[in-house]
């Protein structure tokens, strides 16, 4: 973290998902999972709502806490189960660097991650790179590259101008 830097609050560039879009997003996620034969379990379905509506990474303990719509905790096994099945099939994606994650903004499965972190205020937003020359020289070295996740580390544009 720059301590020179005032960190803001609100990420303005990751807005979660409330209303319509959150409902449109979990329908897109049901829908995938029909086609490939896959279920969104409640509890699935419920981290995945929980990605979908936080603004900005958030911890697996977080997620616990977060879990029961009265309230209650999730028991650790659950959550980590369902993001272990959100993960497989490219509904979310973790970073490493927080031990966090974040619902995929990319709509889709089998793509490269790639996230921009701010040291400041924490918030992390997804991009996808072009690794295709890198893939191609993988590939011709006789490597099968199962992920790649890219995580690059600096200030928000909200921070730097704070």
């Amino acid at each position: 973290m720059d301590m020179g830097a005032e960190c803001h609050h609100a990420d303005s560039t990751q807005q979660g998902l409330t209303g319509p879009e959150l409902d449109h997003a979990i329908a897109l996620a049901e829908s995938r999972c029909m086609t490939i034969q896959e279920r969104l379990t409640a509890p699935r379905r419920r981290v995945l709502e929980l990605l979908l509506q936080a603004d900005a990474p958030l911890k697996a303990y977080d997620l616990i806490a977060a879990f029961g719509v009265q309230g209650e905790p999730a028991k650790p096994p659950t959550v980590y189960r369902a993001l272990e099945f959100l993960e497989r099939l490219g509904f979310a994606h973790r970073i490493e660097s927080m031990n966090a994650y974040v619902p995929c903004r990319m709509d889709g499965h089998g793509h490269q991650a790639a996230f921009l972190i701010c040291d400041c205020c924490g918030a992390a937003q997804e991009f996808e790179p072009d690794f295709t020359a890198q893939l191609s020289a993988a590939s011709a070295a006789g490597y099968e590259i199962a992920s790649i996740t890219l995580e690059a580390r600096g200030l928000c544009s909200a921070c730097r101008s704070a």
